[in-house]
């Protein structure tokens, strides 16, 4: 087993990957940029290190700055959790040369899958029906040629990278080289690779995930599918485990599929596969994701596994406790992406101080958040707050619970999308299953503020009155030893410095008690 582990991320997926390291009684080191230091998964970790500042080539996307961190602190092991350097060939291959386990799969199953043109050469390989596309194209001319030949609507897609970047749906063929042209150029700006292809467009069509896990003696466990078709600019915001489109005969046609394109990969580790699903039924392979998904919870709720341990174990050359058919699949859960964007005018980012934030609780909610009161929500890195899942014994009963934790998730300082959350589930077609991946393009979203969230948004204002003013109270009091009291306010910056100053850590400079890097 691992002596220790550093976390190769920040937000959310540090915490979370922290507790499943407690868990297993491995000791945890944070990495954090400067805008970070006072972080939740900074605070929670066993150790945490300086790494760069606010901008994430600098800090979070520097591998030999991390490499190096890991390396001074004895962590023989790295997670890289989701997004930066999760899907990184390089980084992994450059932690292996280093003496280091990289906790996900090998750099050349994540060559041979990051890559959409070789993974689609692979997956037909493998017996994998494909959507009908191209390969490569090398010109904006050949796109266009390309695109008249398959006919119209098409997608323009990059090869590299993932996350709904370089993708572009083209429905005439006039807009066909506009289109190409803004698909390279944010392909190269954001993969580094200008190489697009072209596939035709199906509609409708719903976005279903095969979770897998395989360890390094041959086992390859599917762990049940997930429903990712509420979609807004191909960013997945609601997804649930299982589907109500997937019935047992088409969950064995999935889940066989997904295990031969795995094993054609040699694939070690956590990872997803994607398909596309007709209305009729048919399925089509679109990608592999090469790491943990943002959204693993649903399938843990609804399966009982816990999938950072386990992709844990794995790493350190265990065998899974576990097969297919010991996995039972249990009621249903649904999670729901807060991101602070404001759906009321034009989904605008949102940044600033959250003054204010109350997650959820009560019988299945589960909220991954590194949310706290004064947490500075900056443009540096990705607009994600926090993730709810609810689960329930069927679709209706976690669709319910889900209503309630969206009610009483409370983020005051940014405007969030709970409010556009909230009308989703609540539509008639998404509560009667009936989804996919142009659902929001057809369902309009009111355009003001509810007069429900203007009544909360007036409670919590008179709420951070009381607080503040109770903290003016109390630092201006004193105690029998006349030492300054603590405020009460936890929304208070006053609180903040007093609890700094109390700990021996320093507000200005990060986390006094841990090293900082000149």
């Amino acid at each position: 087993m691992f002596r220790k582990v550093l976390i190769a991320n920040r937000g959310e997926i540090a915490l979370r990957i922290v507790r499943a390291l407690r868990d297993l009684s491995i000791p945890s080191v944070a990495v954090y940029s400067e805008v970070d230091r006072l972080s939740q998964h900074v605070r929670y970790a066993d150790e945490a290190y300086y790494i760069g500042p606010a901008d994430a080539t600098q800090s979070y996307l520097n591998g030999a700055r991390i490499i190096e961190v890991a390396k001074a602190c004895g962590a023989d092991a790295i997670h890289p959790g989701y997004g930066f350097l999760a899907e990184n060939a390089d980084f992994a291959e450059a932690c292996e040369q280093a003496g280091l386990t990289f906790i996900g799969p090998s750099p050349q199953s994540m060559r041979s899958l990051g890559d959409k043109l070789a993974a689609r050469a692979m997956a037909i390989r493998a017996g994998l029906p494909v959507v009908p596309g191209s390969p490569e194209v090398g010109s904006i001319d050949e796109a266009v040629e390309v695109a008249e030949k398959i006919g119209f609507p098409v997608m323009v897609k990059a090869a590299a990278g993932g996350g709904g970047r370089g993708i572009r749906l083209v429905e005439r063929p006039q807009d066909m080289r506009g289109a190409a042209e803004r698909a390279m150029y944010e392909a190269q700006t954001a993969f580094g690779n200008p190489t697009i292809y072209v596939e035709k467009n199906l509609e409708p069509v719903r976005h279903i995930e095969v979770q897998i896990i395989a360890d390094k003696h041959g086992n390859i466990v599917p762990v049940g599918e997930r429903e990712c078709s509420i979609q807004r600019r191909h960013q997945k915001l609601i997804e649930e485990c299982p589907s109500v489109a997937v019935t047992p005969d088409l969950r064995r046609s999935l889940t066989r599929a997904a295990v031969r394109i795995a094993r054609a990969a040699d694939y070690h580790n956590v990872g997803t596969v994607e398909f596309l699903l007709t209305e009729t039924g048919d399925y089509y392979f679109l990608e592999m994701n090469t790491r943990l998904q943002v959204e693993h919870p649903v399938t843990e709720m609804a399966t009982g596994t816990d999938l950072v341990k386990d992709q844990i174990l794995v790493a350190a050359g265990e065998e899974l406790p576990y097969d297919e058919y010991e996995l039972l699949m249990r009621g249903w859960a649904i999670e729901c992406r807060i991101v602070a964007e404001d759906p009321f005018n034009n989904f605008l980012p949102s940044v600033g101080k959250v003054v204010l934030a109350r997650e959820p609780a009560g019988p299945g909610i589960r909220v991954e958040s590194a949310l706290y009161d004064g947490i500075e929500v900056t443009p540096y890195y990705d607009s994600l707050l926090a993730k709810v899942t609810a689960w329930g014994r069927t679709r209706e009963g976690a669709r319910t619970r889900m209503r309630r934790a969206l009610q009483e998730f409370r983020v005051v300082g940014v405007a969030t999308n709970i409010p556009y959350l909230q009308q989703i589930i609540d539509m008639p077609d998404f509560i009667n299953g009936k989804l996919d991946t142009g659902f929001l393009d057809r369902h309009e979203v009111v355009a003001e503020e509810p007069l429900e969230q203007q009544k909360q948004a007036a409670e919590l204002a008179a709420l951070l009155l009381v607080t503040n003013g109770k903290a003016e109270k109390a630092e201006n009091g004193s105690n029998t030893n006349g030492k300054a009291a603590p405020p009460n306010g936890k929304g208070s910056a006053r609180a903040s410095t007093w609890r700094l100053q109390m700990t021996g850590m320093d507000a200005s400079k990060g986390m006094g008690r841990w090293p900082k890097s000149s």
